[in-house]
């Protein structure tokens, strides 16, 4: 970043503080954190960074938070403790939380994508910008702060996930029904494409033994996959219990 003005240091200061709960040393990571690669492409006399390779760092750290607290929290199998710790990282859980300390009033993002893009490509953004604002707290502060606000903002969501069995992965279960009782794998077959390419809508059916068992439609098409899945074993009256 070439130069923030006083104006903008004092946002992000307060930002900071009154959201994130965290005091920066180097409020340029913040800032940068912020930044979409869109908003740089505007802006190229006055910054040059932007935020995906603190994303990419912060997935990283989100991950071993997540998983160290499940590890030592939860005495489930392995298989239960990677579909809990996915409803936790995944896109929606963090780009909830994100929203909820208006990640997006603070997003530095160009005018045309702020615009042109629907709620779908901003949850994305907010997604986005969380994880690497967790990657610039670890730069900062070093791990503990980093875990800090990930346990203050994400794993509250844990009781949640589990009371509603959204950690539970239809896919994988209609799956390994279909293989046990027909020796089959299921299919899956894009019915309906619609939207511009920044606000996709997909409709899917899933097919067992060669006939329609369920459709689900989603803002991507694994999503859809997964809600079709869902439809397919409540038409089967498959229990995902046993």
């Amino acid at each position: 970043m070439k130069s923030i003005s006083k104006e903008t240091e004092e946002r992000y200061e307060a930002f900071a503080a009154e959201r994130i709960g965290y005091k920066f040393n180097d409020l340029e990571l913040l800032i940068t954190a912020m930044t979409h690669r869109s908003y740089v492409n505007e802006h190229r006399s006055s910054t040059h960074r932007h935020n995906e390779r603190l994303e990419f760092l912060g997935d990283a750290i989100l991950e071993m938070a997540i998983t160290d607290y499940l590890f030592k929290n939860t005495s489930d199998a392995e298989g239960k403790l990677t579909a809990y710790r996915a409803a936790l990282v995944k896109t929606d859980s963090i780009a909830d939380a994100g929203a909820k300390l208006g990640f997006a009033e603070y997003l530095r993002v160009s005018k045309g994508e702020r615009q042109n893009n629907g709620p779908r490509a901003m949850k994305v953004f907010v997604a986005d910008a969380f994880e690497a604002v967790i990657g610039a707290i670890y730069l900062d502060g070093g791990y503990e702060p980093a875990s800090d606000f990930i346990y203050r903002n994400i794993v509250p969501k844990y009781e949640k996930i589990m009371e509603q069995g959204s950690w539970y992965d239809p896919k994988s279960h209609l799956q390994e029904w279909a293989q046990g009782e027909l020796g089959q794998q299921p299919k899956y077959r894009v019915l309906d494409e619609s939207g511009p390419d920044h606000d996709k809508w997909f409709r899917v059916e899933a097919k067992v033994n060669n006939k329609r068992a369920g459709v689900g439609e989603a803002s991507s098409k694994q999503e859809a996959e997964r809600q079709a899945a869902k439809a397919a074993l409540r038409a089967l009256k498959v229990d995902k219990n046993n």
